[in-house]
């Protein structure tokens, strides 16, 4: 079983050092304290003209919720088409309707206007009200896979649950456990789930070398810097993976 590696990066330098450790694609996201938004257009096209990996882009207008207005939703759309545009190979986003159910109109059409590229559900399946029931509702609208921890705040604490979706889902939708994965848990957890994707980030802080202060608002911490994937971490994860593969046949 070939295990396909993604990383979520949310920099440029994160994207490049993805590629460098092996990663098989990247989910290229801005925004991390929000979880993850949609990246500029800019930023998007340096990536698709650095890379040779696939690079699929966050779908999401802001922070919170997964309940999107109308014109949140006609913004999705455009983003969508400047993916297109960028040339990248997917997209990764999810719609929920108030009582908590998949918003299976609008995520079919935001579907349909993705193609030909690939197409993911984000964590948003992880608040649906029946994980079941989201999934039998991405298989229907055409997702190609489902990002998710299991409906917990991370992966390892979802395992038993990922592992029931891996299983109901069989060859219909990928499942992709997601959060909480590093190189020491990786292997373990593709081994008891029998996924055939993983997602992780890799990641370290690394603290600003601009030595003045920065301070426009009291919510901003007290040490800068940003985070960036680590290409040894995820070459390492990369290379269990490989091994556990060959094992295997």
């Amino acid at each position: 079983m070939t295990v396909t590696t993604e990383i979520v990066v949310f920099n440029i330098e994160s994207a490049m050092n993805a590629q460098k450790g092996g990663a098989d694609r990247i989910e290229l996201c801005d925004n991390p304290a929000e979880g993850g938004t949609t990246p500029s257009y800019g930023v998007m096209d340096i990536v698709r003209q650095a890379l040779s990996i696939d690079v699929y882009a966050m779908i999401r207008p802001r922070g919170g919720d997964f309940v999107y207005s109308s014109y949140e939703y006609h913004a999705m759309k455009r983003d969508i088409e400047m993916c297109k545009r960028a040339s990248l190979d997917g997209v990764v986003f999810g719609i929920l309707k108030p009582d908590g159910t998949l918003d299976k109109e609008r995520c079919k059409k935001l579907i349909d206007a993705a193609r030909p590229m690939n197409v993911t559900c984000h964590r948003a399946f992880d608040v649906t009200r029946d994980p079941f029931e989201a999934l039998e509702d991405c298989i229907e609208v055409g997702f190609d896979r489902i990002l998710t921890s299991g409906q917990a705040q991370t992966a390892p604490e979802g395992l038993d649950l990922i592992k029931k979706l891996v299983a109901k889902a069989g060859n219909r939708i990928s499942i992709m456990p997601g959060s909480g994965i590093h190189e020491e848990n990786a292997k373990q957890i593709i081994d008891y789930t029998g996924a055939k994707e993983i997602h992780f980030s890799g990641k370290e802080f690394h603290p600003s070398a601009y030595q003045g202060a920065i301070r426009f608002t009291d919510s901003l911490p007290e040490q800068t810097g940003k985070f960036i994937t680590n290409p040894d971490k995820v070459r390492k994860v990369v290379e269990m993976l490989r091994e556990e593969n060959i094992n295997r046949q």
